[in-house]
């Protein structure tokens, strides 16, 4: 698509960078392609099924039927009531992936958003990716609002779908429209502040159409009365003057009630909760009219804190144009003609093509090429950006995903993004000599878009060990391999990405000594390690005193435990979890060198994690397996044959929802055992919960066959 060249300047209070977050198949991108057929981004409307979304524009997402990366795209609404009605508002939209094995992407999308909308399945309720996107969006302190979605699906109920929201997600929900009638039989919905009805002819296909504006059902308006004076009450609680008038019995009107509401929503004091069918064509214009009126603009925000890398103290950016530059690079797409799109969210300033920045993270200066506005993978050339845009920049060499970017003459590094550790690994091979060096490449490129996505070499077997979080990840990128890089490639079956720690505290010694003519090496340390809490992960600190081992040496015996710890010492896993202190050692004034106190520094962790008692440790996952109910004992059977913990049952219609501990280790090709145990009508979903301590008896099965002594049964 050619690229236009516009300048826009929108006023900050009519800009919406929202999310959509879910579980997978909640409707996401089926609400995301609603909003942006009513916006008028596209005209025709997406399905998933037929492949022909805007937002799952990648190969594999077409043939899954499922959202792999993030995609960004602005669209424009006018809302018809609020404080901008009548006025166009710019909506960015992230369209975020609902599996797990793709947390990374929800992950760095809420870092940079200031609003999100929560889709959920009518039947199904709050389940457990919602439950892991809430706590993320948690973490970032967005606001948000809830759309139960597939109002018109066998089993929808709105009320037990609210009662899910506040009691599994802790949430402040609180109805804002209710629906008018369920099933086949879901045609509209009634706003509780105006009290108007909102209904949808459906055409001869049952898609809504324009809604009509009627009044409400008079069989509903007992209901209405009720919900409305609850959400009344609910948001007078939040404001001191509306709650005076509302114990005086005085009216309150519309707009006070909308301000209120907004102020509300921007502070996590009230969650609103609205219906709707996206499938249908149903609801969504109100979802629209709602992000408007209560998600907040970047004016709302008004300011970020980062830190000054000069001097350590704590600063912040009001979100203007007026102030310097500051933006976050939160997402790395290599487009192919393009080459590489760094994906910043600018928080304040103005961000010109051809300008230089500074990269405050890694002290690099960039130069900004061209700045594009993203339509999923369409795009629109821009020559400015402006403080609460999310953007696409092209021609930044070194920046990756986390990376501030910033004025030189004020430099400042915002809080970056944590992204949690890979679950499970593969090893990969070209397969040929002429895909040795492209292999390498891809590897590089992919690894650069993923934060989750990690490689390493073998230095044993010479092999290259690639990891992610689950086995459908692993099988996206090495599929993407295929299609955009042309390697081909051999890869393993998946290993898990077991851990090593220590289980008290020990000492160990490190000397090491070589002569060979001329200068010698030398080096000598004493280390003590402690084991830390689970997830604690690595500290390191110097209890030398006296000058027994010279400052600048300590840096290297560091980077000596660094490396034993990644190779690990009980059987070549990564050591985790624990505290290292540098407490004695000796020196020379000639022989001493770098290199000799970092071998010193290995010696010596290896002996003290062998006096420390190692032991192995395992990912265990958090499984939902929701199946019919006749299944549920073979279910927990087969479950607890896993060395699962049972959690938790419950039952929805004639399904049962079973929620376990598994190891992960256990969980290979589960979904093909459970289908052939279920007739084909069960599901599962899995999400890494935490790492465990193997039992002592498979442990040493671990260790004898990673060191190759596994014999034969």
């Amino acid at each position: 698509m050619p690229t236009v060249k516009t300048d826009r300047l929108y006023p900050l209070d009519r800009i919406r960078n929202i999310g959509i977050i879910a579980h997978i198949d909640a409707g996401k991108t089926t609400t995301t392609e609603r909003i942006l057929f009513y916006t008028g981004k596209s005209y025709k409307l997406g399905n998933i099924d037929e492949g022909t979304t805007v937002t799952d524009w990648m190969a594999q997402e077409k043939e899954r039927g499922i959202t792999i990366v993030s995609a960004a795209v602005t669209t424009f609404w006018t809302p018809k009531s609020g404080p901008l009605k009548d006025i166009e508002t710019r909506i960015n939209i992230i369209d975020t992936p609902g599996h797990v094995d793709f947390t990374a992407e929800v992950e760095r999308s809420l870092r940079v958003l200031d609003g999100g909308v929560t889709v959920l399945d009518a039947e199904e309720g709050v389940q457990s990716q919602s439950e892991t996107v809430w706590r993320q969006a948690d973490k970032y302190k967005v606001p948000r609002v809830c759309f139960i979605n597939k109002m018109d699906k066998l089993g929808a109920d709105y009320f037990a779908t609210l009662k899910s929201i506040r009691e599994k997600l802790g949430a402040p929900a609180v109805p804002y429209n209710l629906p008018i009638g369920k099933e086949n039989d879901f045609v509209g919905v009634v706003d509780l502040i105006s009290r108007k009805a909102f209904v949808w002819e459906a055409n001869v296909e049952g898609l809504g159409k324009e809604f009509k504006e009627e009044e409400v059902p008079t069989e509903m308006a007992d209901e209405v009365e009720k919900y409305r004076s609850q959400l009344v009450e609910k948001i007078s609680e939040t404001d001191d003057h509306l709650t005076e008038k509302f114990l005086q019995g005085e009216k309150i009107s519309e707009d006070e009630l909308k301000k209120a509401l907004r102020a509300a929503v921007i502070k996590y004091k009230i969650v609103p909760v609205l219906a709707g069918s996206s499938l249908r064509n149903k609801g969504v214009q109100p979802l629209l009219d709602a992000v408007c009126e209560y998600l907040p603009s970047p004016q709302d925000i008004e300011s970020i804190e980062g830190t000054n890398p000069k001097t350590g103290e704590k600063e912040t950016r009001k979100m203007v144009t007026e102030e310097s530059f500051s933006a976050l690079a939160f997402k790395v797409q290599i487009d192919p003609h393009v080459g590489k799109l760094t994906y910043v969210r600018i928080y304040s300033g103005t961000l010109k093509s051809g300008s230089s920045i500074l990269n405050s993270t890694k002290h690099d200066r960039e130069r900004i090429g061209r700045i594009l506005l993203m339509h999923a993978n369409t795009r629109e050339e821009i020559s400015e950006a402006y403080a609460g845009e999310i953007v696409a920049v092209v021609g930044l060499k070194s920046s990756v995903t986390g990376d501030t970017m910033c004025d030189e003459s004020k430099p400042i590094v915002l809080e970056s993004i944590s992204f949690p550790d890979p679950v499970i690994s593969l090893a990969i091979e070209p397969a040929t000599k002429a895909d040795q060096e492209k292999l390498g490449y891809a590897l590089g490129r992919l690894s650069e878009e993923d934060p989750t996505f990690k490689i390493k070499g073998d230095p044993e077997t010479g092999q290259t060990i690639i990891s992610g979080m689950g086995e459908l990840h692993l099988e996206i990128l090495v599929d993407r391999m295929k299609r955009e890089f042309s390697v081909a490639a051999n890869v393993g079956s998946p290993q898990v990405a077991y851990r090593e720690t220590i289980k008290q505290t020990a000492t160990g010694e490190g000397k090491y000594i070589r002569q060979s003519g001329g200068r010698g090496q030398y080096g000598h340390c004493f280390l003590r390690v402690e084991p830390l809490g689970r997830g604690e992960g690595y500290q390191f600190k110097s209890e030398i005193k006296g000058g027994a081992i010279p400052q600048e040496f300590i840096p290297s015996i560091e980077k000596g435990v660094r490396e034993k710890m990644e190779s690990g010492v009980l059987a070549g896993f990564p050591l985790v979890d624990m505290k290292v202190a540098l407490y004695d050692g000796t020196y020379h004034d000639v022989d001493s060198s770098d290199i000799a106190f970092k071998i010193a520094g290995s010696m010596a962790l290896e002996t003290a994690a062998k006096n420390a008692d190692l032991a192995l440790l395992e990912p265990v996952m958090k499984v939902e397996v929701t199946a019919p109910e006749e299944f549920m004992g073979d279910v927990i059977g087969d479950l607890s044959s896993k060395r699962a913990q049972i959690l938790s049952s419950e039952h929805h219609g004639t399904s049962v929802i079973i929620n376990a501990l598994v190891p992960l280790a256990e969980m290979s090709g589960y979904v093909t055992t459970l289908r052939s145990m279920t007739q084909g009508r069960g599901s599962a979903y899995m999400e890494p919960s935490h790492y465990e301590e193997v039992p002592a008896n498979i442990a040493e099965k671990i260790i004898a066959k990673t060191k190759g002594e596994a014999k034969e049964n």
